[in-house]
């Protein structure tokens, strides 16, 4: 089979790379992305061809999407993984990216005949929740409204009820990960959320106590274990919805493990999200308010259509990929992707003592 991924430049896309290049039933790979290598590059990224497609191109839809469904030709298979986390004060380029961008995929995928589309959708999506009930699939997604994150994901929710309704023969699956974490992408995801105020040479030298907003609890899930999943729901054009997440939860213990020796004192979500606000305007931190809001309220996943449909197992904990990024990030880890380049920096191999896994 052949393979167009949107977005095979970052952090899921990397690991989707890597499982696609040992499955001997896909053929070829097409990688779309804003920024593709100027060289031959390396592994995993050398298993497909590039094509360069700005998704928030400005202006009509039009060349964008003939551009796409020119990459598209042919390809039994669309995976769209791109997504924008910055700037985050640009909130009209965010939502150009994300959402026109996501518009234009499925126009394009439509126009070229490609029978199955998957889209990494998210926990973001799910609509809040009070308690630690696992939610399946069929909860309502819904945003957290001051969260652009969430907002954007639910739009792109929308399109995809609008695709299967104006484009029934089209099979589409929408994956719903945890959050995603490996080693490779510690450089990338510094740059994402931390700022002057976070360093993450911080982190290695560990901190002395951990701040951690009350109550918030959250899923995660390697990059290789939602690869496989990704690769599961490809090779037999699986559809609907699924979660993808570890068996374990990160609760202010076991990030502090991690992070400061296991001290931590929790917080006020009030006052956390007002700190959080004010260095988010100061440009101290590139984290903004929203995610504290969406923090507070996420719901946690049943993970179980996806073993039971997909046979799926996580290979790693949530812990294990925390461990990963975090020492990733110190160590000024990525690849040679351009949203994963890395960055030289010195510092202690890992946080905590913990394995470390790709």
């Amino acid at each position: 089979m052949r393979v167009a991924v949107v977005g095979a430049s970052g952090n899921i896309g990397t690991a989707l790379l890597r499982a696609l290049r040992d499955e001997d039933a896909v053929r070829s790979v097409v990688s779309v992305a804003r920024r593709v290598p100027s060289t031959v590059p390396p592994a995993p990224y050398d298993v497909a061809e590039w094509r360069a497609v700005d998704l928030a191109a400005a202006g009509p839809d039009e060349p964008v999407v003939a551009a796409l469904a020119d990459a598209f030709a042919g390809a039994d298979a669309v995976v769209h993984l791109a997504w924008a986390m910055q700037p985050s004060h640009d909130r009209a380029l965010l939502r150009a990216t994300n959402v026109t961008g996501a518009a234009r995929v499925i126009e394009a995928v439509a126009r070229a005949g490609v029978p199955h589309l998957v889209v990494a959708s998210s926990v973001g999506a799910y609509a809040p929740v009070h308690d630690d009930e696992p939610r399946t699939e069929d909860w309502a997604t819904e945003e957290v409204r001051s969260s652009h994150y969430s907002v954007d994901k639910v739009a792109v929710e929308r399109l995809l009820d609008e695709a299967e309704v104006l484009h029934p023969q089209l099979r589409v699956a929408r994956v719903r990960p945890a959050l995603v974490f490996q080693r490779a992408a510690g450089s990338g995801i510094e740059r994402y959320f931390l700022g002057p105020l976070a360093p993450a040479a911080a982190l290695g030298a560990g901190l002395p106590v951990l701040p951690w907003p009350r109550g918030v609890r959250v899923q995660a899930v390697h990059a290789d274990d939602l690869a496989q999943a990704l690769r599961a729901i490809l090779l037999d054009q699986h559809v609907g919805a699924f979660n993808i997440a570890a068996d374990d939860v990160l609760r202010a213990p076991q990030v502090a493990a991690l992070l400061s020796g296991g001290r931590h004192v929790e917080v006020p979500v009030p006052l956390v999200r007002a700190a959080v606000h004010g260095a988010w305007l100061a440009r101290a931190i590139h984290i903004s308010p929203g995610w504290v809001d969406l923090a507070a309220g996420i719901a946690l996943m049943s993970t179980e259509r996806a073993r039971t449909v997909l046979g799926w197992r996580p290979r790693h904990t949530a812990v294990e990929a925390l461990a990963a990024v975090l020492g990733g990030m110190v160590d000024g880890v990525g690849t040679a992707s351009p949203p994963m380049r890395p960055r030289a920096r010195g510092g202690r191999s890992l946080v905590g003592g913990q394995r470390d896994v790709r």
